[in-house]
């Protein structure tokens, strides 16, 4: 998955009901896109299988924090519940960072259910930059 891929593991499933519509890992070093950050991967995957622009009655589950990019996205596409693992103390825009969903700008929020999860997926994350760091 994304690990294998060099990629730091951030996955995302989204779900309607029990049919799962996409999942997609971190693909910005393959893709050369700062933008295909797990979550707006599957979102644009299920708008494209629904031909819809919006996900109303879609839940997302992510296995870390979402940043400020992902957090907008996941406000325009219009998702009802967001679940994530690993708290992002550093990029994470919902319960740390500028708390996009609490702000002004924020068109919509959706349920938020955090630490999902959360010791396994930090632990993930941490193994993967541990690796990281030992290569020269």
């Amino acid at each position: 998955m994304a690990a294998r891929r060099g990629e730091v593991p951030v996955g995302a499933v989204l779900v309607r009901g029990t049919e799962i519509l996409s999942r997609a890992g971190n693909r910005t070093l393959e893709l050369n896109d700062p933008t295909a950050h797990a979550e707006i991967l599957a979102i644009r995957e299920a708008c494209a299988r629904l031909n819809s622009q919006r996900l109303p009655g879609c839940d997302l589950y992510v296995t870390l924090e979402p940043c400020q990019m992902c957090a907008g996205a996941i406000s325009f596409a219009r998702i009802r519940r967001l679940y994530y693992g690993a708290a992002d103390e550093k990029g994470g825009a919902v319960d740390h960072g500028t708390r996009f969903f609490h702000s002004a700008i924020c068109h919509h929020a959706p349920e938020i259910y955090g630490g999902l999860s959360e010791e396994a997926a930090a632990r993930l994350l941490r193994h993967f930059f541990k690796n990281r760091r030992s290569f020269p």
